[in-house]
Parts: C-alpha cells; sequence; structure tokens
C-alpha cells in the first residue's frame, strides 16, 4: 500500500514522502496513529499543492533576507565595553549586546542566535560580524567598539 507520511518516521522517511509499506503495517500501525495517509488521488493532489505552497513560502523567506541583508550591510553599530587603564577590556561584546545595540540604533530586530562570533571581541575597534538570517544569506555587519565612559 502507498503512503504518504504526515511527519518524520525514523526507519520510513521524512515528512511528505510516498512509502510503500505492507497493507497490515499501514492498516494496524500508520493509518491509526495518522502518522501517514493512503496515498489516493486527492491525498496526492493535496501534497502537490503543499509542496507548491512551502516553495513559495521558502523563496519568499529568502529574498526577505535578501533584502535585510542588503540593509544591514550598509549599516553600522556602536557598542561600548569597559576598558581598564592600558586598553585592556572587561569581558567582551556578545551576540546579545550586537543584537540590542542593532535593534536601539536601527530598529532592526535580529535574534541574538543568529549573529556569529568566531571569536569572542575583547577589544576597542572596528570588526566585521556576520549575520546569518537564512541558510544562504549571510550579512556583514560592521561594530564600532568603543570604551564606555
Amino acid at each position: 500500500m502507498k503512503v504518504i507520511l504526515l511527519q518524520d518516521v525514523k526507519s520510513l522517511g521524512k515528512k511528505g514522502d510516498t512509502i510503500e509499506v505492507n497493507d497490515g503495517y499501514a492498516r494496524n500501525y500508520i493509518l491509526p496513529k495518522k502518522i501517514g495517509v493512503e496515498a489516493n488521488g486527492a491525498n496526492m493532489n493535496d501534497l502537490k499543492l503543499q509542496k507548491a505552497n512551502q516553495a513559495k513560502v521558502e523563496k519568499e523567506q529568502l529574498e526577505a533576507a535578501k533584502e535585510l541583508g542588503a540593509r544591514i550591510e550598509s549599516l553600522s553599530v556602536t557598542v561600548g565595553i569597559k576598558v581598564g587603564e592600558g586598553g585592556r577590556a572587561f569581558g567582551a561584546v556578545t551576540g546579545k549586546e550586537i543584537a540590542k545595540a542593532l535593534s536601539d540604533q536601527h530598529s532592526i530586530t535580529v535574534d541574538k542566535k543568529k549573529i556569529v562570533l568566531p571569536d569572542s571581541i575583547k577589544s576597542v575597534g572596528e570588526f566585521d560580524v556576520p549575520i546569518r538570517l537564512h541558510p544562504k544569506v549571510t550579512a556583514e555587519l560592521k561594530v564600532h567598539v568603543e570604551p564606555e565612559k
């Protein structure tokens, strides 16, 4: 029996896959637990429409991420850090502080987890910080780190 999976199943496949299983397995396990539905004409058409809609949504998200990335590339933010004698910094600039500065200074909200800091910023200066907006889009934000007064 052909079945369309409604959720990921470890040994069978991923959500949206059409698989061939034994009739008893489908009737006694997959269908009652609502893991999948029978692959008839109506369900196949629904799957086709869902995949088309999902592709459209992903394309829109990619375009929005590219647009936001271009906007972020043209911006810079200033972050303050406590500095002692000799220019030594106390602590480091984190992704959370950069996200807050971007939100406060330019009204752009970015999740702190999307800010990729390869090395922690522990000194005063100018740094290019990559922001991963989408799996295919990464923008570079200029961060000016200045001593707090």
